[in-house]
């Protein structure tokens, strides 16, 4: 049978129609992620300009030695008026400015710091931060600038006002002066998306700087002295906890119980009892990942701590019943919206296309993957859609590991805990490929629990060549991948992680200061 010739114009002009609406589509996304960048580029020059009209006009500043002052003697010298702010400023802003060069890790240069500069030179010197410039990640809102998540949806939509944190910073003294990439939607321990693209390690620019806030990672990595949640040491942490944790947060955001700062928890010398795990049976660890645990173990308990083994069980349960099912709870509902429109799904396209796919599908490919690749199954099991009840049920099985976990902890009277950090760094792309490797900090994520983690030793050789052998636990598809990304990475940084439970982040802080101090000890005498 033949359509009509009217009727094939007509189906022939509506096809016509459809591609051109979506060309027009497609042209205007890909016009905001070109007038992004060019924003970007332009915040870089203004970067480049403000620092040189500094330089021309302060040639005797020594910045490398501000630089390289410890958060805490920095900010000891702003306050005692040693230092000027603008020449602290001016420092950081040009160090920011080659390491985003390099790295390209800044999305967003703040102008209206400079402004800012000029008031926190009138009021005083207010706040435990006062002149302190700061970097902000992308997804924390600051008044006037996007917080895009990586998404193209997101540009050109200002934030009204600054997020709490910023308001705080703002109040104790500290500077907003730019703001760092993410990956798309933060679910991802890489950093990329299609409007900034890449930012790379700048330990090594063949390596991710990891995720969700590779941005800021980078950024740290150029600048000795940073403030936020993550910093270059533990003493500036602990500084900013104290300048976060004040009477403004608890104030602006009920949610926040007001405990000020624990110094006595903080300061204490008491030995402590720490459990500790070289793996989780879930990713097998690098060699170094397993020898910087027992290295750190040996200096602790040489320093006279009490060390005790943990057993850790269910962590697959964890990951696959708990991380995954949670998050697509709906069947991955609310997954899709979040990415419908975008140019680009990042790394998230089998996740993106399972969460499409009906649930008798996901049934069939679970059953079919099961004795090939049994983690894919599981995870493509725990991708389906939960009725109500099942929620619920859910919500109370995290309950019921959370109280289980700690009375584990509790019962062997703990202090801390000891744990791997995965790591060394992946190479660029393999994170997106890896996402099972996030097992090490995924449980704590599902716990709530604080943890905070401190470099220890770097990949030997000796680590290199035992990594010929590594099989993983599964030996599918992944492990031989992870095996492959660890290669390579003789002379990279390998940290541990250090834990404590809810409500303990000064004593989780106290445990970090251990360790550096001890790992900066050992690093003097060799």
């Amino acid at each position: 049978m033949r359509l009509p010739l009217p009727a094939l114009l007509c189906c022939s002009a509506a096809g016509l129609l459809l591609l051109l609406l979506r060309w027009r589509r497609r042209s205007g996304l890909w016009r905001k992620v070109k007038e992004a960048r060019q924003r970007q580029e332009r915040s870089l020059v203004q970067m480049e300009m403000a620092v040189r009209r500094f330089r021309e006009q302060h040639p005797s500043v020594n910045m490398i030695s501000i630089l390289s002052l410890p958060l805490p003697e920095l900010c000891k010298k702003l306050q005692d008026g040693s230092l000027p702010p603008d020449h602290v400023f001016y420092a950081y802003v040009g160090k920011a400015l080659q390491i985003a060069t390099e790295t390209n890790c800044i999305t967003e240069y703040l102008q209206e710091s400079e402004t800012q500069l000029r008031k926190v030179k009138l009021t005083g010197k207010l706040g435990l931060l006062y002149g302190v410039p700061v970097s902000i990640k992308d997804s924390i809102n600051c008044q006037g600038h996007d917080s895009t998540l990586g998404f193209i949806k997101n540009l050109n939509k200002p934030a009204a006002e600054d997020s709490v944190v910023v308001q705080v910073l703002r109040r104790q003294g500290a500077i907003p002066f730019v703001k760092t990439n993410v990956p798309q939607s933060l679910i991802s321990y890489d950093c990329k998306n299609l409007i900034f693209g890449q930012t790379f390690n700048p330990l090594l620019y063949t390596r991710s700087p990891g995720g969700s806030s590779g941005g800021e990672g980078a950024l740290i990595g150029g600048v000795v002295a940073a403030v936020g949640p993550m910093a270059k040491d533990v003493d500036s942490l602990a500084l900013c906890m104290r300048a976060l944790l004040c009477e403004d947060m608890f104030n602006l955001d009920s949610t926040v119980p007001p405990l000020p700062f624990n110094e006595e928890v903080f300061s204490s010398t008491q030995p402590l009892r720490i459990g500790y795990y070289e793996t989780d049976f879930f990713t097998m660890p690098s060699p170094a990942m397993r020898r910087a645990v027992r290295e750190t173990k040996q200096l602790l308990e040489d320093a006279g701590h009490t060390l005790v083994p943990f057993e850790l069980t269910n962590v697959d349960y964890v990951i696959f019943n708990f991380c995954v099912r949670g998050i697509f709870a709906d069947g991955g509902a609310s997954f899709l919206k979040t990415f419908k429109g975008e140019l680009e799904k990042s790394s998230m396209g089998l996740f993106l296309w399972l969460a499409k796919s009906p649930h008798w599908l996901k049934t069939l490919l679970s059953w079919i993957a099961k004795p090939f690749v049994p983690r894919f199954s599981h995870i493509i099991r725990s991708m389906r859609a939960n009725t109500v009840d099942e929620v619920w049920s859910l919500h109370h099985e995290i309950e019921e590991f959370c109280h289980q976990f700690t009375a584990q902890w509790k019962k062997l009277n703990l202090d801390v805990m000891l744990c791997p950090m995965l790591g060394p760094a992946l190479g660029i792309g393999y994170p997106g490929k890896l996402s099972v490797a996030v097992s090490y900090t995924m449980l704590y994520n599902a716990l709530d629990f604080p943890a905070g983690v401190v470099p220890v030793t770097m990949v030997t050789d000796e680590d290199e060549e035992e990594l010929k052998s590594y099989k993983g636990y599964f030996q599918d598809w992944w492990d031989r991948t992870l095996a492959k990304a660890f290669h390579g990475s003789v002379g990279l940084p390998v940290a541990v992680q250090c834990v404590a439970l809810p409500w303990q982040e000064e004593l989780c802080l106290r445990f970090m200061k251990e360790v550096e101090t001890l790992i900066l000890k050992k690093n003097r005498i060799v």
